[in-house]
């Protein structure tokens, strides 16, 4: 049994040391910007016959207009429904009728729509995307059909989920004035108040060739795919004007608060101490990665140890980073455990993070943290889809597609001197939103 374990134990470290060291062979993809002002980005690998079609449209939650929110989100529906030639659901038809799939997210900074199939129907989704960009059909029937759909799942993710108001509450409460503090889903108050010219608005104003990039991933040849690039989204005619974007900035925090929020049916409270953390360019993300994957990767990370295991004073317990163009989140959240408050969570947490502030992280916890999150990155290129998303973040957050291949290299040069700095640099008395979370009912609000 000795003998295996040390062989185990073994063959562990070779393989974190053949990730650490492992040459990433870079994505080598194409790029060009049409007339119109769309961005294109292309990478071929023929091993499968299937591509993946990705268009980005640099549109999120934070570009929803004042007093009704959720309608980028809105949007992410409405995407689906019909054109001027294209029938209600056809994507579906075009992709999952032919074995492939299609889906679409959004975010606070942006809204991405992918399809998966065979590369032999390569042509056919590049008209429809081309086609839903210019000619959707916003009318009555599909905006309050849709609408109706983000309503219920708001009802069902926020209203009565226990910790719904809770997660809700986090991106209210750890804003001032930047429009990030409204949630991407929207709220029922604010969706009824939407009209149907505001979404055609909203339409006009951000589904357009210049505020959107395309990324092509798979089985095509290279000519061929370009001309028909030329031929459907070429043909859109530049838009007049410019989009408007966000400028609002969020100031810097100068001192901690404090809230209280509650619910119906909340079993158990919790507690989220957040922090302003840097926009997505900045150079200190990738020592913050790190530092989360120490906190709160997995079972051996410190807070689930301490919390959970140890201490048993949370149910769970997590570090986050909510990476964002702007000014994003750093967030410590923890669900307590039976008989349990908020305050002796918060307690608990601060005692971690002073820890990774007056000492920087062994070796053992950094070779772990950072093999973890390189064989993540590159496990999520494999797929022609994961390649894609890599490159649209970066387009997005990076705000150039070339840094998909700088990201790895990023990681791998991060040392524990690094971790322990953005830890202290970031995690100021100052820069502290405390939120409780309980049960609406509960008496013992602050202790």
């Amino acid at each position: 049994m000795l003998g295996k374990m040390l062989f185990i134990a073994s063959a562990i470290a070779l393989f974190t040391a053949s990730v650490l060291a492992q040459t990433v062979t870079p994505l080598n993809f194409k790029e060009r910007t049409l007339a119109n002002g769309l961005k294109v980005v292309i990478l071929q690998d023929n091993s499968s016959p299937t591509v993946s079609v990705q268009v980005w449209y640099n549109v999120g939650s934070k570009d929803d207009p004042q007093q009704k929110s959720g309608f980028a989100h809105l949007f992410e529906h409405l995407m689906f429904k019909s054109t001027r030639n294209m029938k209600s659901e056809m994507f579906d038809r075009l992709t999952e009728d032919v074995g492939g799939e299609n889906n679409a997210s959004t975010s606070d900074d942006r809204t991405e729509y992918h399809e998966v199939i065979p590369s032999n129907y390569l042509e056919t989704l590049l008209w429809a995307e081309a086609e839903r960009m210019t000619n959707l059909n916003v009318d009555e029937q599909n905006f309050k059909s849709e609408r109706d759909v983000v309503k219920e799942e708001y009802r069902q993710s926020v209203l009565a989920n226990p910790y719904g108001r809770f997660y809700d509450a986090i991106q209210k409460r750890s804003y001032a004035v930047h429009p990030y503090k409204r949630p991407t889903i929207g709220n029922i108050d604010e969706l009824n108040a939407a009209s149907l010219e505001d979404v055609r608005l909203f339409y006009k104003t951000f589904y357009r060739p210049d505020g959107a990039t395309l990324v092509i991933v798979g089985d095509f040849e290279p000519a061929q795919l370009n001309a028909w690039i030329d031929k459907y989204f070429g043909r859109i005619a530049k838009p007049e004007g410019t989009i408007p974007r966000v400028t609002l900035q969020e100031p810097p925090r100068t001192a901690e608060q404090r809230f209280v929020e509650s619910a119906p049916n909340v079993p158990l409270p919790g507690v989220a101490l957040t922090y302003l953390a840097p926009p997505s360019k900045n150079a200190d993300n990738a020592a913050l990665k790190v530092a989360q994957a120490i906190l709160s990767g997995g079972e051996s990370s410190r807070l689930y140890q301490e919390l959970i295991y140890k201490q048993q004073i949370a149910q769970e317990a997590a570090f986050l980073i909510d990476d964002r163009t702007d000014k994003g989140l750093l967030i410590f959240y923890a669900i307590a455990a039976g008989g349990k408050t908020p305050a002796e969570l918060e307690k608990s947490i601060l005692v971690e993070l002073k820890k990774m502030q007056s000492a920087p992280p062994s070796a053992a916890e950094m070779e772990k943290a950072k093999n973890g999150l390189i064989t993540e990155a590159l496990s999520e290129r494999e797929t022609n889809l994961g390649k894609g998303e890599a490159i649209g973040n970066a387009v997005i957050y990076q705000g150039d597609p070339a840094e998909v291949n700088n990201s790895i290299e990023e990681l791998r040069k991060v040392t524990a001197q690094d971790v322990q700095n953005v830890m202290k640099k970031y995690f100021t008395d100052t820069n502290r939103v405390v939120i409780y979370y309980q049960n609406e009912t509960a008496t013992e609000t602050t202790k």
